[in-house]
């Protein structure tokens, strides 16, 4: 009799440790699902794919954002999430003040630049600085715009 019962005990002592541990493992479960990197990345191939002027804003689900020339990464707490464009490449709009951030925001690339030349080297400049993208933080949206002048074709892309 002795014997079962300590048996007993011993069973308790680990059915409550194997609880425990069940309960921690599913409290350290993310409880939302990783931001939607796909739905990001339709709303910027939209505005690629278009043949005129166009421009898209969608809300981001993340706190950090990767933008590359051709992918896209969201990071938040439940997880991180990449999606690759379909259309491309784009052109991330540089951290800080640039003319590309202006034009971004709806300022006409004449006013912004002095040239058809100089907006095609902010261009190239841009997406060269984008090979290896850093991850930043996110702003409430994303912004994506297609804009043409003087055979320079582009879609700035930023968050």
């Amino acid at each position: 009799m002795f014997d079962l019962t300590l048996d007993a005990w011993y069973g308790w002592i680990g059915l409550s440790l194997a609880s425990v541990a069940l309960l921690g493992a599913v409290t350290g479960l993310p409880t939302a699902p990783p931001p939607d990197a796909g739905a990001v990345a339709a709303t910027v191939d939209r505005v690629a794919a278009a043949e005129y002027a166009a421009t898209a804003e969608h809300p981001l689900g993340a706190e950090r954002i990767r933008l590359g020339t051709r992918r896209i990464a969201l990071r938040s707490d439940a997880g991180t999430a990449h999606a690759t464009l379909s259309f491309g490449p784009v052109t991330p709009v540089p951290v800080g003040d640039s003319p590309l951030r202006e034009v971004l925001h709806g300022t006409p690339p004449t006013y912004a630049f002095d040239s058809p030349e100089a907006f095609r080297q902010a261009v190239v400049d841009a997406r060269a600085n984008a090979t290896d993208p850093p991850w930043r933080e996110v702003d409430r949206t994303l912004i994506a715009r297609r804009v043409s002048w003087e055979g320079v074709d582009v879609v700035l892309v930023d968050a």
